[in-house]
């Protein structure tokens, strides 16, 4: 067995614990309302099993990290499985570092799954191992994307801590303006989950049935109009949107679906423009069945359904270790997505900034959690405002993480689909 035989299985075992892990956490914190257990009892000893479990997890996934490291000879963060699989091995780092000094259980309940989905979401891309590109061949590779995906992990586990805050905050029984109007965003925010846990089902559902629909288009080579190339576009998932100009090809039988219903506008640009807002389609309409089922399942919202789960949480402790994990990862992400990418690109482009569009988004995170953090230290930003802002952050960090990379064409373009 070689090393990247290895190394994906260490991938699977990895996902597997944090699984397993998930489901403690949750024993760990619903098994206290037990009748006959003593609830600190039984949260020391489900909470030290549960915890064992996901550092066993982030042990094997190291295994993978460095496996791959040396099959491929550079740190595996080149594309976006790699990026993405490193970036849920943070999280899971950061977390066990917050959980170290805390000692809270529950935080696991939410970072676990959201280590879990992060990873899921990997697997749908490519795993070859490919080797780098000029302008990645540099010792910058390490230094900055390690820095920014530390950073982007304990945004994340702000994230986690501040939505539980919310949870643990928010009156579902109010009826007021004002509570409504919290309960309507909170609810929006686990919609915006469930729409990435439908494109994860909706791809891996597809692919497996092996779908598959192919365009093809011309296109001009080079500077003369008179050489023309025919170009081939293929999608895992049934054709709702086309690809600008082109002609469909074959395709497999989907509910009768034989042709495309739009085509994608031509001032969509990027790679595969036509493929990937296709995705974004399906994740929208997968994800919508999925909330929708589990809505008529709960009979009610699913913050609501989660909320009483938190009861017996102090929400100042939530609130805390969501400044905490956020004051930790501002500084290194500030490091790694800003100061060191600035130098880098100098090197490899010959100049320090070129308002790329994820350069652009980087430093919108940057100066979003630059605002909490001044909110919070100068304006007494505590609670509630302080959790919406850490949720709201990190919805930032996914778009320049996922939506810029798939959406927007750019010189980060690279780590794409394909």
């Amino acid at each position: 067995m070689n090393l990247l035989e290895i190394s994906k299985q260490a991938f699977v075992i990895a996902f597997l614990l944090y699984c397993v892990a998930f489901c403690f956490y949750v024993v760990t914190i619903t098994g206290k309302t037990w009748k006959n257990r003593d609830p600190q009892l039984h949260e020391r000893k489900w909470g030290r099993i549960s915890f064992i479990t996901s550092t066993l997890g982030l042990i094997t996934h190291l295994v993978y990290v460095f496996t791959r490291w040396v099959w491929s000879g550079h740190i595996p963060v080149s594309n976006m499985y790699e990026f993405m699989t490193f970036l849920s091995l943070m999280i899971i780092l950061a977390f066990t570092i917050l959980y170290l000094i805390y000692r809270k259980s529950l935080l696991g309940l939410f970072a676990t799954p959201l280590a879990i989905v992060v990873m899921a979401y990997a697997a749908v891309f490519p795993k070859d191992v490919q080797p780098l590109i000029p302008s990645l061949n540099s010792i910058w590779l390490y230094i900055h994307v390690t820095l920014a995906a530390a950073g982007d992990a304990f945004f994340a586990v702000g994230f986690a801590a501040g939505l539980m805050c919310l949870l643990r905050t928010i009156d579902f029984k109010g009826t007021d303006k004002s509570a409504r109007r919290q309960k309507l965003w909170l609810e929006i925010t686990f919609y915006s989950i469930i729409i990435v846990v439908g494109f994860i089902v909706s791809v891996f559902a597809f692919r497996a049935s092996g779908y598959e629909a192919i365009f093809t288009s011309n296109a001009a080579q080079g500077n003369d109009a008179g050489q023309v190339s025919v170009a081939k576009e293929i999608y895992n998932l049934p054709p709702i949107v086309a690809p600008h100009g082109s002609h469909l090809e074959s395709t497999d039988s989907f509910l009768g679906m034989s042709k495309p219903l739009v085509e994608v506008p031509s001032w969509f640009k990027g790679v595969n423009a036509g493929r990937k807002t296709n995705t974004i389609v399906w994740a929208f309409i997968t994800g919508t069945i999925l909330y929708g089922l589990l809505r008529f399942i709960i009979r009610k919202p699913l913050s609501e359904a989660v909320a009483p789960a938190l009861k017996s949480i102090d929400a100042d402790d939530l609130d805390e270790i969501s400044y905490r994990a956020i004051a930790i990862g501002f500084p290194v992400f500030t490091l790694g997505a800003l100061v060191f990418a600035m130098i880098w690109a100098q090197q490899a482009w010959g100049r320090f900034w070129g308002w790329d569009p994820k350069e652009v988004w980087a430093l919108i995170t940057w100066l979003f959690y630059s605002v909490y953090l001044h909110l919070r230290l100068s304006r007494g930003f505590h609670g509630r405002k302080a959790s919406w802002l850490a949720v709201l952050g990190f919805m930032v960090v996914m778009f320049t993480l996922v939506g810029v990379n798939l959406i927007i064409a750019g010189l980060h373009s690279y780590a794409g689909t394909d």
